[in-house]
């Protein structure tokens, strides 16, 4: 079930959704303890209810805390709520890949590309 605009899981207060796939929905939120936007992972309401499907998603997240990367979204810590369960990461702000590939590199005019 989608959360909406809102919606607190926690000290995260739903702004928005980003979208959704087979391990769940992401959110734009609002941690409301810190005043930052961040983004909020949630997993399936079925979820806490899978031992394999827990343990992955901890593995993932001990993974992606345990990494510091510019590339890699940081891991604030894990949201449990009575039958949701998520992660809270940093918010990117970082244009969409459509967005990149028609203004082409930054300071560099396509015509003029050295290789």
């Amino acid at each position: 079930m989608a959360l909406t605009a809102g919606t607190r899981l926690g000290p995260y207060e739903i702004l928005a959704p980003i979208g959704a796939g087979g391990l769940g929905e992401v959110y734009s939120a609002r941690d409301t303890t810190l005043k930052r936007d961040v983004a909020l992972k949630v997993l399936p309401a079925t979820f806490p209810r899978d031992p394999e499907g827990m343990a992955r998603f901890q593995r993932e997240a001990e993974v992606l805390a345990s990494l510091d990367h510019p590339n890699i979204g940081h891991i604030y810590g894990i949201v449990t709520r009575k039958t949701r369960v998520g992660w809270c990461s940093r918010s990117s702000k970082r244009q969409r890949t459509k967005e990149v590939k028609t203004a082409g590199p930054k300071g560099v005019e396509k015509n003029k590309l050295a290789y």
